[in-house]
């Protein structure tokens, strides 16, 4: 399996903090915002991965995380010259994915929970279909809303519906067989002239190809869209980490925890970081 990270748009509801800087480059507490997408697809034992973004900010994520090959993994870059929606994404990477399936994840979505390694690698042995989250929210009509029969069957995805079904709602990372960058092209523009990820989940479900997992308590997602949410990002990982002195987000520790890097590759990521960061990276080879 192959991962993509979509981390383009113009972000205006943050202007003017992101006039000059992608959104998805935007400090979390203690790292950039796109570590933490990232380091849940190397979670998921996903080792190739393509990041689309504007033509304009390519450049400084490339300047950010280079090649992959200091983590023990392959990132390669490709633009999104226009926001046309989040299942664009799939037909830009349809080269890129060729005969794999493949996780896309929104650049500006956080996950967190216990058991999310073992959920993400279960999801990355996708062979056939789709499999995506779901979330419940106190405020659904700003999501895509999952509908549910009494069997608790999923039977519709709604998007900001002004009566939502349910409280569950869809998350920003999804699991796809090889059908969808050929779904993607079939797809008609939505009102708002994108190629709309809840259409191509629509799709999978027409066919009875679309699995759902529930992240039920113990678990985290996050949606850094806003000023609030920014700060609320920020404020759970710092907590979480003030509280288990450990990292959220860290893929040094995810390559070396991985078996991506060995100690000595860790040991010269950790020389080259001259704070609290590069600190927490010595601690790791000083506890084993």
């Amino acid at each position: 399996m192959k991962g993509i990270i979509l981390a383009g748009g113009k972000a205006t509801r943050l202007y003017p903090i992101t006039k000059g800087v992608c959104k998805q480059l935007l400090p979390i507490y203690d790292k950039p915002m796109i570590y933490y997408p990232l380091s849940v697809l190397m979670l998921a034992g996903i080792r190739e991965i393509l990041v689309v973004s504007t033509p304009k900010d390519l450049p400084r994520f490339k300047d950010l995380l280079e090649e992959g090959k200091r983590l023990g993994i392959k990132i390669s870059y490709a633009a999104q010259k226009e926001p046309q929606g989040i299942a664009q994404s799939l037909i830009i990477g349809e080269k890129f994915i060729a005969d794999d399936s493949v996780c896309l994840v929104l650049g500006d979505n956080i996950f967190y929970g216990d058991q999310l390694v073992t959920l993400v690698q279960e999801a990355a042995g996708l062979e056939e279909g789709a499999l995506i989250f779901g979330y419940s929210v106190k405020d659904p009509q700003r999501y895509g809303v999952i509908g549910f029969d009494k069997n608790s069957k999923v039977v519709s995805l709604e998007e900001k519906p002004n009566k939502p079904k349910s409280n569950w709602v869809t998350c920003g990372m999804y699991f796809y067989d090889n059908s969808a960058p050929k779904i993607a092209r079939k797809l008609r523009p939505s009102a708002r002239g994108e190629l709309e990820i809840n259409d191509l989940n629509k799709e999978y479900l027409r066919r009875g190809l679309l699995k759902v997992k529930l992240l039920g308590r113990g678990y985290a997602w996050l949606d850094t869209g806003t000023y609030d949410s920014l700060i609320s990002a920020s404020t759970f990982i710092k907590t979480i980490e003030d509280r288990q002195g450990l990292k959220i987000g860290c893929i040094e520790e995810v390559a070396y925890r991985m078996g991506y890097i060995n100690k000595k590759q860790l040991a010269r990521l950790a020389d080259a970081v001259p704070t609290s960061y590069g600190e927490y990276l010595k601690d790791l080879l000083k506890d084993e």
